[in-house]
């Protein structure tokens, strides 16, 4: 084997060597980012539908057990409920007693005075798990219950009864074990899939929910950008033999020339007249060569490096205007920028949607509070009043009238204050301080600065304003032991400003658990395009929000 063609075996092979395995580590880096951000979504999705259904479980609960009705509201032609059954207190999946094994809940509650058995709408139930936002084609959520059966219509087999879709995963199998996950498995049509996965967290409900999407739909780009590795590839390695051909011609060309003049001088013709270039620094430029291609490949794999680990900020110039190598990685490092916005947009845009969903479900559920069970209360006290002779059962009934009434009124408020459309946010926010101030002995202080006319917030920020206002003097009531908490809504011409303060015993922001409501806070203050600064320090604990104003 010639020089020349040992140059070119050995640079060609590691060039082509290093180029794969920066593509592959890019690939494999960019994979498991895009696995995490899928799972991500869908345990967002699952957790917020899963806490839609316990909320809406729990609360058609709490009315049936207030109810003073006491009857089995159920139609035993299609129900064979056995007595074990109707002895035990609580929700339970009535789905296999059902006679057509229709997916059905139910409450069981024994007093003395007597027994009360009712089924739930489960419309309501299927409406939440069909909302599939931020899901794609394939996506669902759905529900399996113990006996490994679906509780739930499946988007693939519309037309076949639910029950009779059996779904022994291994999803199903470790939520029933009180095991909850996430990962890549195979669902019941034994396809691949992105699953989410835990128990619903109601007593005697045995009761699994799944959020899950096809792999193949979501790793579809990816398969795009691995063609386009590919390629890119395949050019670098074309031009790394075009290169590496010239570079042989540098180094060969001065050895043939000191070779014929050997063979010259070994004739005996010490008077030759050829002509050739002195080979010193022909290799020695060669060497400088191969020592700036060293360099060079240096540097695009610490950049490869960096932007597979995806720190895009990582500052890279090609060494020059031929550089390919060095214009193809930033042009690959722009395309994930580009990649990353979006997915930052759409992740934004997602939370967003999901947010504006719960809150005008709130305020749905506020209006039928108040205008569906409101005015029956107070027929019901108007009747009392006219109908019971005897005084102290009319004022003692009168009384439990009124104090529900000022129960629905106040959770109708909790839900969706009324004066949040009529007057906006500072009268939201003054009306409801008032209100807590009446229920502690905690010094509560509001100081409204916004536009009273002409005010630049909108209905979205005065929402979620009043949500983080409600959670951290929630958080402020339960934890921080504070004894004044003063807060500021303040309305400039380019930002809205909320500033809280208590002195309480502060938390450390590292080490504090998302169940206090800080996750649920920077998330509102994310969807609305903000910031915030927090200072947690005992005694001088503060909230610094800005929220740009929406022209």
């Amino acid at each position: 084997m010639n020089i020349k063609t040992l140059i070119l075996l050995i640079i060609n092979s590691l060039i082509v060597l290093v180029i794969a395995l920066l593509s592959f580590l890019f690939y494999k880096q960019f994979s498991n980012v895009l696995n995490d951000r899928i799972l991500m979504q869908l345990n967002s999705i699952e957790t917020l539908e899963s806490i839609q259904i316990e909320n809406l479980i729990k609360t058609k609960w709490k009315s049936f057990a207030e109810s003073r009705l006491y009857s089995e509201m159920i139609d035993s032609s299609v129900f064979e409920l056995p007595d074990s059954i109707k002895v035990i207190d609580g929700i339970h999946d009535l789905t296999p007693y059902h006679k057509d094994k229709k997916a059905t809940i139910g409450f069981i509650l024994n007093t003395s005075k007597g027994r009360k058995i009712e089924v739930i709408d489960y419309s309501d139930i299927q409406n939440i798990l069909l909302e599939r936002t931020g899901m794609g084609e394939s996506g669902e959520t759905y529900l399996v219950g113990e006996d490994f059966r679906m509780r739930s219509e499946s988007r693939f087999f519309p037309d076949k009864k639910p029950y009779d879709i059996y779904v022994k995963t291994q999803g199903v199998i470790s939520a029933l074990k009180g095991v909850n996950g996430r990962g890549i498995l195979s669902d019941y049509r034994g396809i691949p899939v992105y699953s989410v996965y835990s128990r619903i967290q109601i007593s005697n409900l045995k009761l699994v929910i799944l959020s899950e999407i096809d792999v193949s739909e979501v790793t579809k780009p990816l398969h795009e950008l691995k063609m386009r590795l590919t390629t890119l590839t395949f050019v670098i390695f074309l031009v790394a033999v075009t290169l590496s051909l010239l570079l042989t011609r540098i180094i060969i060309d001065p050895i043939k020339n000191m070779r014929n003049s050997l063979r010259i001088m070994a004739k005996g013709d010490y008077d030759q007249t050829i002509e050739y270039k002195r080979s010193s620094n022909e290799i020695k430029e060669m060497f400088d060569a191969l020592s700036n291609l060293k360099a060079s490949l240096q540097g695009a794999v610490k950049f490869s490096e960096a932007i597979g680990n995806m720190d895009l900020n990582t500052d890279y110039k090609p060494n020059s205007a031929n550089d390919v190598l060095g214009k193809s990685l930033l042009t690959m490092r722009n395309k994930l920028i580009d990649f990353k916005n979006q997915e930052d947009n759409t992740r934004t845009m997602a939370k967003r949607l999901l947010v504006n969903g719960l809150e005008n479900e709130r305020r749905r559920l506020s209006r039928e509070l108040h205008d569906g069970v409101g005015p029956y209360l107070t027929s019901l006290k108007h009747y009392i009043e006219n109908n019971v002779e005897n005084e102290s059962k009319k004022a003692e009934m009168k009384k439990i009238v009124d104090e529900t009434i000022s129960e629905i009124r106040s959770m109708s408020n909790a839900l969706m204050p009324a004066s949040i459309d009529d007057f906006g946010i500072g009268v939201t926010l003054t009306n409801y301080i008032e209100n807590v101030n009446r229920s502690t002995s905690i010094n509560i202080e509001f100081e409204d600065l916004t536009k009273q006319e002409n005010s630049n917030i909108t209905d979205h920020q005065a929402i979620n304003l009043f949500r983080i206002s409600q959670e951290l003097l929630n958080n402020s009531l339960k934890h921080s032991k504070a004894k004044n908490i003063r807060i500021t809504l303040s309305e400039f011409d380019e930002f809205i400003s909320l500033f809280y303060f208590d002195d309480g015993s502060g938390f450390d922001i590292s080490t504090v658990k998302l169940g206090s409501g800080i996750t649920n806070i920077k998330e509102r203050v994310d969807i609305c395009n903000g910031k915030i600064t927090i200072n947690a320090l005992p005694g001088n604990t503060t909230f610094e929000i800005e929220l740009p104003v929406e022209l």
